[in-house]
Protein backbone atom coordinates (compact mmCIF):
# COMPACT_ATOMS: atom_id res chain seq x y z
CA UNK A 1 0.00 0.00 0.00
CA UNK A 2 2.91 2.26 0.89
CA UNK A 3 4.57 2.03 -1.88
CA UNK A 4 1.74 2.06 -4.27
CA UNK A 5 1.48 5.64 -2.60
CA UNK A 6 4.56 6.82 -2.86
CA UNK A 7 5.61 8.84 -6.65
CA UNK A 8 2.25 10.65 -6.11
CA UNK A 9 3.74 11.57 -2.55
CA UNK A 10 7.22 12.79 -3.39
CA UNK A 11 7.50 14.33 -6.56
CA UNK A 12 10.98 15.59 -6.71
CA UNK A 13 11.23 18.88 -5.90
CA UNK A 14 7.76 19.54 -5.14
CA UNK A 15 5.38 20.92 -1.95
CA UNK A 16 2.17 19.15 -0.71
CA UNK A 17 -0.43 20.79 0.97
CA UNK A 18 -2.32 19.35 3.58
CA UNK A 19 -5.35 19.64 5.84
CA UNK A 20 -4.68 18.40 9.66
CA UNK A 21 -7.32 17.44 11.95
CA UNK A 22 -7.88 15.68 15.17
CA UNK A 23 -9.51 12.82 15.98
CA UNK A 24 -8.92 11.95 19.72
CA UNK A 25 -5.54 12.62 20.99
CA UNK A 26 -4.67 11.62 17.06
CA UNK A 27 -3.23 13.85 14.50
CA UNK A 28 -3.96 12.99 10.91
CA UNK A 29 -3.34 15.12 7.45
CA UNK A 30 -5.47 14.31 3.94
CA UNK A 31 -4.13 16.09 0.78
CA UNK A 32 -6.23 19.17 -0.31
CA UNK A 33 -7.07 17.91 -3.40
CA UNK A 34 -9.35 15.66 -2.20
CA UNK A 35 -10.92 17.70 0.45
CA UNK A 36 -14.12 19.41 -1.24
CA UNK A 37 -14.95 21.76 1.65
CA UNK A 38 -15.63 22.11 5.57
CA UNK A 39 -18.80 22.37 6.89
CA UNK A 40 -20.90 21.79 10.11
CA UNK A 41 -22.09 18.17 10.98
CA UNK A 42 -25.57 17.91 9.49
CA UNK A 43 -28.30 16.57 11.17
CA UNK A 44 -28.65 12.99 9.66
CA UNK A 45 -30.71 10.24 9.39
CA UNK A 46 -30.01 6.68 10.35
CA UNK A 47 -29.74 3.77 8.04
CA UNK A 48 -31.27 0.81 9.58
CA UNK A 49 -28.26 -1.93 10.11
CA UNK A 50 -25.73 0.39 8.76
CA UNK A 51 -22.25 0.17 10.53
CA UNK A 52 -21.18 2.18 13.40
CA UNK A 53 -19.10 4.34 11.46
CA UNK A 54 -22.18 5.48 9.19
CA UNK A 55 -23.53 7.95 11.03
CA UNK A 56 -26.39 8.41 8.21
CA UNK A 57 -27.65 10.31 5.49
CA UNK A 58 -27.36 13.99 5.41
CA UNK A 59 -28.36 16.85 3.66
CA UNK A 60 -26.10 19.27 2.13
CA UNK A 61 -27.77 22.06 0.27
CA UNK A 62 -30.92 19.95 -0.83
CA UNK A 63 -28.17 16.84 -2.11
CA UNK A 64 -28.01 13.78 0.14
CA UNK A 65 -24.55 12.57 1.23
CA UNK A 66 -23.54 10.00 3.57
CA UNK A 67 -22.16 11.12 7.03
CA UNK A 68 -19.20 8.93 8.17
CA UNK A 69 -17.17 9.09 11.88
CA UNK A 70 -13.68 9.17 11.27
CA UNK A 71 -13.51 7.69 14.72
CA UNK A 72 -16.14 4.78 13.64
CA UNK A 73 -13.60 4.27 10.56
CA UNK A 74 -10.61 4.16 13.02
CA UNK A 75 -12.49 1.55 14.90
CA UNK A 76 -12.55 3.23 17.98
CA UNK A 77 -15.62 3.47 20.19
CA UNK A 78 -17.53 6.45 21.09
CA UNK A 79 -20.60 7.00 23.27
CA UNK A 80 -21.83 10.45 20.86
CA UNK A 81 -23.96 9.40 18.07
CA UNK A 82 -23.34 12.37 16.60
CA UNK A 83 -20.57 13.96 17.78
CA UNK A 84 -19.21 17.58 18.32
CA UNK A 85 -16.92 19.12 15.60
CA UNK A 86 -17.01 19.44 12.30
CA UNK A 87 -17.29 17.70 8.84
CA UNK A 88 -15.18 17.36 6.31
CA UNK A 89 -16.50 16.71 2.67
CA UNK A 90 -14.38 14.76 0.33
CA UNK A 91 -14.10 15.17 -3.28
CA UNK A 92 -14.95 12.06 -5.72
CA UNK A 93 -18.10 10.48 -8.00
CA UNK A 94 -19.60 9.89 -4.99
CA UNK A 95 -19.00 12.55 -2.62
CA UNK A 96 -19.19 11.93 1.22
CA UNK A 97 -18.72 13.50 4.67
CA UNK A 98 -16.34 12.69 7.65
CA UNK A 99 -16.66 14.10 10.86
CA UNK A 100 -13.79 14.96 12.72
CA UNK A 101 -13.24 16.69 16.27
CA UNK A 102 -11.22 19.19 15.16
CA UNK A 103 -9.44 20.77 11.98
CA UNK A 104 -6.49 22.21 12.28
CA UNK A 105 -4.87 23.82 10.17
CA UNK A 106 -3.40 24.10 6.05
CA UNK A 107 -0.25 22.96 6.12
CA UNK A 108 2.59 22.89 3.01
CA UNK A 109 5.24 20.51 2.89
CA UNK A 110 8.66 19.48 1.51
CA UNK A 111 7.83 16.57 -0.68
CA UNK A 112 11.16 15.04 0.76
CA UNK A 113 10.11 15.60 4.09
CA UNK A 114 7.25 13.01 3.81
CA UNK A 115 8.24 9.59 5.20
CA UNK A 116 6.35 6.72 3.06
CA UNK A 117 8.45 4.08 3.71
CA UNK A 118 7.74 3.01 7.20
CA UNK A 119 4.68 4.51 7.38
CA UNK A 120 2.66 1.02 7.32
CA UNK A 121 5.08 0.15 10.25
CA UNK A 122 3.84 3.19 12.58
CA UNK A 123 0.08 2.86 11.96
CA UNK A 124 -1.63 2.17 14.88
CA UNK A 125 -4.52 -0.91 14.96
CA UNK A 126 -7.45 0.54 12.78
CA UNK A 127 -5.18 2.99 10.91
CA UNK A 128 -4.90 3.10 7.15
CA UNK A 129 -1.53 5.22 6.33
CA UNK A 130 -0.23 7.03 3.06
CA UNK A 131 2.67 8.25 5.10
CA UNK A 132 3.49 11.00 7.66
CA UNK A 133 5.72 14.41 8.06
CA UNK A 134 7.15 16.23 11.17
CA UNK A 135 4.52 19.04 12.61
CA UNK A 136 5.01 21.64 14.50
CA UNK A 137 8.67 22.56 16.10
CA UNK A 138 10.80 22.20 19.17
CA UNK A 139 9.66 20.12 21.95
CA UNK A 140 5.63 20.82 21.01
CA UNK A 141 6.34 19.23 17.83
CA UNK A 142 4.46 15.77 16.69
CA UNK A 143 3.99 13.88 13.54
CA UNK A 144 1.02 13.79 11.25
CA UNK A 145 -0.41 10.75 9.77
CA UNK A 146 -1.44 10.97 6.52
CA UNK A 147 -4.81 9.31 6.15
CA UNK A 148 -5.22 6.37 3.25
CA UNK A 149 -9.05 7.73 3.48
CA UNK A 150 -9.83 5.82 0.20
CA UNK A 151 -8.67 2.62 2.09
CA UNK A 152 -10.53 3.60 5.35
CA UNK A 153 -13.65 3.94 3.29
CA UNK A 154 -13.32 1.03 1.11
CA UNK A 155 -12.88 -1.65 3.54
CA UNK A 156 -15.59 -0.45 5.91
CA UNK A 157 -18.16 -0.32 3.60
CA UNK A 158 -19.06 -2.65 0.72
CA UNK A 159 -20.32 -0.96 -1.97
CA UNK A 160 -23.18 -2.10 -3.48
CA UNK A 161 -23.71 -3.12 -7.33
CA UNK A 162 -24.53 -0.78 -9.99
CA UNK A 163 -27.34 -2.38 -11.38
CA UNK A 164 -29.99 -0.29 -8.79
CA UNK A 165 -33.64 -1.19 -9.39
CA UNK A 166 -35.83 1.52 -9.84
CA UNK A 167 -38.09 3.18 -7.24
CA UNK A 168 -41.42 1.80 -8.09
CA UNK A 169 -45.02 2.97 -8.32
CA UNK A 170 -46.24 0.03 -6.43
CA UNK A 171 -48.23 -3.30 -7.25
CA UNK A 172 -50.06 -1.28 -9.62
CA UNK A 173 -53.67 -1.64 -8.24
CA UNK A 174 -55.77 1.05 -8.68
CA UNK A 175 -58.96 2.38 -6.76
CA UNK A 176 -62.18 1.68 -9.01
CA UNK A 177 -65.32 3.53 -7.33
CA UNK A 178 -68.80 2.70 -8.78
CA UNK A 179 -69.95 6.69 -8.64
CA UNK A 180 -74.07 4.96 -8.80
CA UNK A 181 -73.58 2.84 -5.42
CA UNK A 182 -70.67 3.77 -3.73
CA UNK A 183 -68.74 1.09 -3.68
CA UNK A 184 -64.79 0.04 -4.66
CA UNK A 185 -64.32 -3.17 -6.91
CA UNK A 186 -60.76 -3.35 -5.41
CA UNK A 187 -58.17 -1.19 -3.58
CA UNK A 188 -57.61 0.65 -0.19
CA UNK A 189 -58.63 3.94 1.65
CA UNK A 190 -57.18 5.83 4.05
CA UNK A 191 -59.15 7.10 7.60
CA UNK A 192 -59.28 9.55 9.58
CA UNK A 193 -60.41 11.12 12.86
CA UNK A 194 -63.00 14.13 13.49
CA UNK A 195 -64.74 14.94 15.98
CA UNK A 196 -64.46 11.46 17.43
CA UNK A 197 -65.97 9.98 14.23
CA UNK A 198 -63.93 7.88 11.59
CA UNK A 199 -64.40 9.26 8.69
CA UNK A 200 -62.63 8.37 4.50
CA UNK A 201 -61.60 8.64 1.53
CA UNK A 202 -60.88 6.40 -1.33
CA UNK A 203 -57.16 6.24 -1.78
CA UNK A 204 -56.99 7.82 -4.95
CA UNK A 205 -58.65 11.35 -3.41
CA UNK A 206 -56.09 11.80 -0.92
CA UNK A 207 -53.53 13.08 -2.85
CA UNK A 208 -51.34 13.37 0.13
CA UNK A 209 -51.58 13.92 3.76
CA UNK A 210 -48.57 16.09 5.09
CA UNK A 211 -48.36 17.82 8.63
CA UNK A 212 -50.34 21.35 9.51
CA UNK A 213 -48.16 23.65 8.69
CA UNK A 214 -46.86 25.63 11.68
CA UNK A 215 -48.56 29.02 10.39
CA UNK A 216 -51.14 29.48 7.60
CA UNK A 217 -51.99 32.94 6.19
CA UNK A 218 -55.66 34.37 7.57
CA UNK A 219 -58.44 34.99 4.84
CA UNK A 220 -59.72 38.46 5.74
CA UNK A 221 -63.39 38.37 5.69
CA UNK A 222 -64.14 34.46 4.50
CA UNK A 223 -66.14 31.68 5.16
CA UNK A 224 -65.88 30.57 8.54
CA UNK A 225 -64.78 27.03 7.10
CA UNK A 226 -61.93 28.62 5.37
CA UNK A 227 -58.88 28.11 7.92
CA UNK A 228 -56.77 30.86 5.64
CA UNK A 229 -53.98 29.81 2.79
CA UNK A 230 -51.03 27.36 3.11
CA UNK A 231 -48.14 26.98 0.98
CA UNK A 232 -47.97 23.62 -0.68
CA UNK A 233 -45.45 22.50 -3.34
CA UNK A 234 -44.86 26.50 -4.99
CA UNK A 235 -48.22 27.38 -4.43
CA UNK A 236 -50.48 28.18 -1.78
CA UNK A 237 -53.17 25.90 -1.06
CA UNK A 238 -56.92 26.78 0.75
CA UNK A 239 -57.33 25.03 4.18
CA UNK A 240 -60.69 24.14 5.44
CA UNK A 241 -61.82 22.64 8.52
CA UNK A 242 -63.25 19.17 8.16
CA UNK A 243 -65.48 19.52 11.12
CA UNK A 244 -66.69 22.41 9.76
CA UNK A 245 -67.71 21.22 6.63
CA UNK A 246 -69.42 18.23 8.10
CA UNK A 247 -71.24 20.73 10.66
CA UNK A 248 -69.53 19.64 13.15
CA UNK A 249 -68.54 21.03 16.85
CA UNK A 250 -65.19 22.72 16.74
CA UNK A 251 -62.66 21.20 18.99
CA UNK A 252 -59.22 22.16 20.56
CA UNK A 253 -56.32 22.46 18.48
CA UNK A 254 -53.91 19.22 18.59
CA UNK A 255 -50.23 18.50 17.54
CA UNK A 256 -51.34 14.81 15.49
CA UNK A 257 -54.31 17.52 13.41
CA UNK A 258 -52.97 16.45 9.52
CA UNK A 259 -53.77 18.13 6.17
CA UNK A 260 -55.77 15.95 3.77
CA UNK A 261 -55.20 17.13 0.20
CA UNK A 262 -57.29 16.71 -2.51
CA UNK A 263 -58.58 17.45 -5.91
CA UNK A 264 -62.31 18.58 -5.94
CA UNK A 265 -63.44 19.26 -10.08
CA UNK A 266 -59.62 20.40 -10.76
CA UNK A 267 -59.04 22.42 -7.51
CA UNK A 268 -56.80 21.61 -5.26
CA UNK A 269 -57.79 22.36 -1.55
CA UNK A 270 -56.04 20.98 1.94
CA UNK A 271 -58.90 19.59 4.52
CA UNK A 272 -57.98 19.63 8.21
CA UNK A 273 -58.62 16.54 10.21
CA UNK A 274 -57.94 15.49 13.70
CA UNK A 275 -55.60 12.73 13.21
CA UNK A 276 -54.92 10.05 10.90
CA UNK A 277 -55.61 6.45 11.36
CA UNK A 278 -56.00 3.38 9.15
CA UNK A 279 -55.07 2.15 5.71
CA UNK A 280 -58.28 -0.01 4.82
CA UNK A 281 -58.42 -2.79 2.48
CA UNK A 282 -61.93 -2.26 0.56
CA UNK A 283 -63.70 -5.34 0.44
CA UNK A 284 -67.24 -4.31 -1.98
CA UNK A 285 -69.02 -6.36 0.06
CA UNK A 286 -69.11 -4.93 3.42
CA UNK A 287 -69.83 -1.21 1.57
CA UNK A 288 -73.46 -0.50 2.65
CA UNK A 289 -75.11 2.98 0.83
CA UNK A 290 -75.96 5.67 2.66
CA UNK A 291 -79.52 5.13 4.25
CA UNK A 292 -82.16 6.90 2.34
CA UNK A 293 -83.59 8.75 5.28
CA UNK A 294 -80.26 10.48 5.68
CA UNK A 295 -79.22 10.62 1.91
CA UNK A 296 -81.99 12.79 1.65
CA UNK A 297 -80.95 15.11 4.20
CA UNK A 298 -79.04 18.45 3.43
CA UNK A 299 -76.68 18.41 6.14
CA UNK A 300 -73.29 16.75 6.73
CA UNK A 301 -74.54 13.38 5.74
CA UNK A 302 -74.63 14.58 2.41
CA UNK A 303 -71.51 14.76 2.08
CA UNK A 304 -71.18 10.41 2.51
CA UNK A 305 -70.86 8.29 -0.48
CA UNK A 306 -71.19 5.37 1.71
CA UNK A 307 -70.93 2.95 4.96
CA UNK A 308 -67.93 0.46 5.09
CA UNK A 309 -68.55 -2.25 7.84
CA UNK A 310 -65.10 -2.92 9.52
CA UNK A 311 -64.24 -5.74 11.99
CA UNK A 312 -67.05 -7.78 11.12
CA UNK A 313 -69.34 -4.54 11.47
CA UNK A 314 -68.05 -3.29 14.94
CA UNK A 315 -66.00 -0.66 13.21
CA UNK A 316 -68.57 1.94 11.24
CA UNK A 317 -66.11 4.12 9.07
CA UNK A 318 -68.56 6.96 6.86
CA UNK A 319 -66.50 7.36 3.17
CA UNK A 320 -66.86 10.86 1.78
CA UNK A 321 -68.21 12.23 -1.65
CA UNK A 322 -64.99 15.39 -1.81
CA UNK A 323 -67.19 16.59 -4.54
CA UNK A 324 -69.73 16.57 -2.32
CA UNK A 325 -68.27 18.78 0.37
CA UNK A 326 -68.53 22.10 -1.03
CA UNK A 327 -70.73 24.27 -2.48
CA UNK A 328 -71.16 25.42 -6.21
CA UNK A 329 -70.18 29.03 -5.54
CA UNK A 330 -67.29 27.98 -3.56
CA UNK A 331 -66.45 25.19 -6.35
CA UNK A 332 -66.15 28.21 -9.07
CA UNK A 333 -63.75 30.27 -6.83
CA UNK A 334 -61.96 27.45 -6.08
CA UNK A 335 -61.64 25.73 -9.67
CA UNK A 336 -60.99 29.75 -10.24
CA UNK A 337 -57.90 30.30 -8.14
CA UNK A 338 -56.50 27.04 -8.98
CA UNK A 339 -56.45 26.97 -12.50
CA UNK A 340 -53.24 28.55 -12.90
CA UNK A 341 -51.32 27.35 -9.86
CA UNK A 342 -48.38 24.54 -10.51
CA UNK A 343 -50.07 22.14 -8.85
CA UNK A 344 -53.29 21.99 -11.31
CA UNK A 345 -50.83 22.76 -14.61
CA UNK A 346 -48.47 19.96 -13.44
CA UNK A 347 -52.24 17.55 -13.30
CA UNK A 348 -53.26 19.02 -16.45
CA UNK A 349 -49.83 17.93 -18.29
CA UNK A 350 -50.00 14.42 -16.72
CA UNK A 351 -45.93 14.15 -17.72
CA UNK A 352 -44.97 13.31 -13.81
CA UNK A 353 -46.70 10.38 -12.67
CA UNK A 354 -47.06 10.99 -9.02
CA UNK A 355 -45.33 8.41 -6.39
CA UNK A 356 -47.23 7.71 -2.85
CA UNK A 357 -45.32 6.57 0.17
CA UNK A 358 -46.60 5.73 3.63
CA UNK A 359 -44.63 7.14 5.70
CA UNK A 360 -43.68 6.02 9.71
CA UNK A 361 -41.49 6.27 12.14
CA UNK A 362 -39.03 4.64 14.32
CA UNK A 363 -37.31 6.60 16.46
CA UNK A 364 -36.41 10.23 15.11
CA UNK A 365 -36.11 8.52 11.86
CA UNK A 366 -38.93 8.88 9.36
CA UNK A 367 -39.14 6.03 6.59
CA UNK A 368 -41.44 5.37 3.79
CA UNK A 369 -42.93 2.55 1.79
CA UNK A 370 -44.96 2.30 -2.08
CA UNK A 371 -48.42 2.98 -0.75
CA UNK A 372 -49.38 0.16 -3.31
CA UNK A 373 -47.45 -2.35 -0.98
CA UNK A 374 -49.47 -1.70 2.07
CA UNK A 375 -52.70 -3.80 2.16
CA UNK A 376 -53.97 -1.55 5.50
CA UNK A 377 -52.56 0.05 9.01
CA UNK A 378 -54.02 -1.06 12.44
CA UNK A 379 -53.87 -0.77 15.84
CA UNK A 380 -51.23 -3.57 17.28
CA UNK A 381 -52.92 -6.72 18.18
CA UNK A 382 -52.60 -7.34 22.11
CA UNK A 383 -52.01 -10.92 21.61
CA UNK A 384 -49.61 -12.87 19.64
CA UNK A 385 -49.37 -16.65 19.10
CA UNK A 386 -45.54 -17.68 19.29
CA UNK A 387 -44.08 -19.91 16.84
CA UNK A 388 -41.05 -22.02 18.24
CA UNK A 389 -37.59 -21.98 16.76
CA UNK A 390 -38.18 -18.65 15.21
CA UNK A 391 -35.65 -15.23 15.38
CA UNK A 392 -36.36 -12.75 17.40
CA UNK A 393 -37.23 -10.31 15.15
CA UNK A 394 -40.87 -12.36 14.99
CA UNK A 395 -42.98 -11.34 17.36
CA UNK A 396 -45.22 -14.70 16.44
CA UNK A 397 -48.44 -14.78 14.66
CA UNK A 398 -52.44 -12.93 14.53
CA UNK A 399 -55.51 -13.68 12.86
CA UNK A 400 -56.16 -10.98 10.92
CA UNK A 401 -59.75 -11.45 9.58
CA UNK A 402 -59.62 -14.91 8.70
CA UNK A 403 -56.33 -14.90 7.73
CA UNK A 404 -52.73 -16.44 9.62
CA UNK A 405 -50.33 -13.34 9.76
CA UNK A 406 -46.96 -13.56 10.65
CA UNK A 407 -45.80 -9.90 12.61
CA UNK A 408 -42.70 -8.91 12.82
CA UNK A 409 -41.30 -6.27 14.77
CA UNK A 410 -38.99 -3.60 13.32
CA UNK A 411 -37.48 -2.25 16.00
CA UNK A 412 -36.03 -5.64 16.54
CA UNK A 413 -35.43 -5.93 13.00
CA UNK A 414 -33.58 -3.45 13.03
CA UNK A 415 -31.12 -3.77 16.27
CA UNK A 416 -33.33 -0.49 18.02
CA UNK A 417 -34.00 -0.60 21.79
CA UNK A 418 -37.79 -1.49 22.70
CA UNK A 419 -39.95 1.89 23.30
CA UNK A 420 -40.88 2.95 26.65
CA UNK A 421 -44.73 3.68 25.73
CA UNK A 422 -45.91 1.58 22.43
CA UNK A 423 -49.39 3.47 22.59
CA UNK A 424 -48.67 4.90 19.57
CA UNK A 425 -47.47 1.50 17.91
CA UNK A 426 -49.38 0.73 14.48
CA UNK A 427 -49.12 -2.72 12.28
CA UNK A 428 -48.38 -1.68 8.61
CA UNK A 429 -49.64 -5.09 6.62
CA UNK A 430 -47.19 -5.29 3.67
CA UNK A 431 -47.34 -7.56 1.14
CA UNK A 432 -44.32 -8.45 -1.52
CA UNK A 433 -44.43 -11.00 -4.85
CA UNK A 434 -44.49 -13.70 -2.15
CA UNK A 435 -44.95 -12.95 1.22
CA UNK A 436 -47.80 -10.73 3.42
CA UNK A 437 -46.62 -10.02 6.91
CA UNK A 438 -47.21 -7.54 9.36
CA UNK A 439 -44.33 -4.90 10.79
CA UNK A 440 -44.60 -3.17 14.37
CA UNK A 441 -43.33 0.30 13.90
CA UNK A 442 -43.80 3.44 16.58
CA UNK A 443 -46.40 5.33 14.61
CA UNK A 444 -47.65 5.92 11.00
CA UNK A 445 -47.84 9.88 10.31
CA UNK A 446 -49.19 10.76 6.68
CA UNK A 447 -48.82 9.85 3.15
CA UNK A 448 -45.90 11.65 0.85
CA UNK A 449 -46.77 12.53 -2.91
CA UNK A 450 -43.45 12.84 -4.63
CA UNK A 451 -42.60 12.20 -8.32
CA UNK A 452 -39.70 9.98 -9.39
CA UNK A 453 -37.47 13.16 -10.06
CA UNK A 454 -37.44 14.05 -6.70
CA UNK A 455 -36.04 10.70 -5.59
CA UNK A 456 -32.45 10.57 -5.15
CA UNK A 457 -30.49 7.09 -4.94
CA UNK A 458 -29.30 5.91 -1.65
CA UNK A 459 -25.69 6.22 -0.80
CA UNK A 460 -23.93 3.43 -2.09
CA UNK A 461 -21.98 2.95 1.40
CA UNK A 462 -24.40 0.73 3.18
CA UNK A 463 -23.33 -2.59 2.12
CA UNK A 464 -25.83 -5.36 0.88
CA UNK A 465 -27.62 -5.82 4.74
CA UNK A 466 -28.52 -2.51 4.30
CA UNK A 467 -29.66 -2.50 0.57
CA UNK A 468 -33.38 -2.47 1.71
CA UNK A 469 -32.71 1.69 1.91
CA UNK A 470 -32.96 2.33 -2.10
CA UNK A 471 -33.95 5.93 -2.58
CA UNK A 472 -34.18 9.33 -0.31
CA UNK A 473 -36.88 11.85 -0.28
CA UNK A 474 -34.95 15.10 1.02
CA UNK A 475 -36.94 18.10 2.07
CA UNK A 476 -34.77 20.85 3.26
CA UNK A 477 -37.36 23.17 3.58
CA UNK A 478 -38.78 21.45 6.30
CA UNK A 479 -35.76 19.84 7.82
CA UNK A 480 -36.37 16.08 6.98
CA UNK A 481 -35.15 13.24 5.27
CA UNK A 482 -37.34 9.98 4.27
CA UNK A 483 -35.54 6.93 3.96
CA UNK A 484 -37.27 4.76 0.88
CA UNK A 485 -37.43 1.36 1.72
CA UNK A 486 -37.91 -1.45 -0.56
CA UNK A 487 -40.43 -3.88 0.32
CA UNK A 488 -38.69 -6.49 -1.70
CA UNK A 489 -35.90 -6.16 1.09
CA UNK A 490 -37.67 -6.03 4.57
CA UNK A 491 -36.62 -9.54 5.10
CA UNK A 492 -33.25 -10.93 4.09
CA UNK A 493 -33.30 -14.65 2.33
CA UNK A 494 -32.96 -16.13 5.49
CA UNK A 495 -35.76 -14.87 6.89
CA UNK A 496 -37.87 -15.28 3.65
CA UNK A 497 -36.58 -18.58 3.87
CA UNK A 498 -38.31 -18.82 7.44
CA UNK A 499 -41.71 -17.24 6.20
CA UNK A 500 -41.83 -20.00 3.34
CA UNK A 501 -41.31 -22.71 6.04
CA UNK A 502 -43.67 -20.90 8.32
CA UNK A 503 -46.32 -20.60 5.50
CA UNK A 504 -46.25 -24.34 4.78
CA UNK A 505 -46.28 -25.43 8.25
CA UNK A 506 -49.82 -23.12 8.39
CA UNK A 507 -50.83 -24.92 4.85
CA UNK A 508 -50.74 -21.25 3.00
CA UNK A 509 -48.73 -21.05 -0.29
CA UNK A 510 -48.71 -17.21 -0.36
CA UNK A 511 -48.47 -15.11 2.74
Amino acid sequence: MADRAQPALKPAGDRRRFLTLRSDADLYALPVEMVSEIISVPQVARVPMAPKSLLGIGNLRGTALPVASLRGLLARETDSPQPAGVAIVLKGGAPIALTVDKVEALVAVDADGIETRQAELAAAPGERLNGAFPYGAGESGTVAKILDITGLIGSAFAQRASNRRPVREGLDLEVAWDGEKGTAHRGRMVTFEVAGQEFALALEDAREIVPVPGRFTLMPRAEALVLGMMPYRDTLLPLFSLRGLLGLPEGERDEREKVIVTSVHGAMVGLMVDRMRSVLPIDPELMEPVPSVLAARTGGEARIRSIYRAEEGRRLVSVLAPEHLFGEDVMQRLAAGNASSPVAAEAAAGEKKPLHFLVFRLGENEFGLPVDAVDEVASVPTRFTRVPKTPAFLEGVVNLRGEVLPVVDQRRRFGMPPLESGAGRRLVVTRTARHRAGIIVDSVSHVLRTSQDMIEPAPDLAGEETRLVHGVVNLPEEGRMVLLLDPQELLTRTEQGLLDAFAARTGRVDL
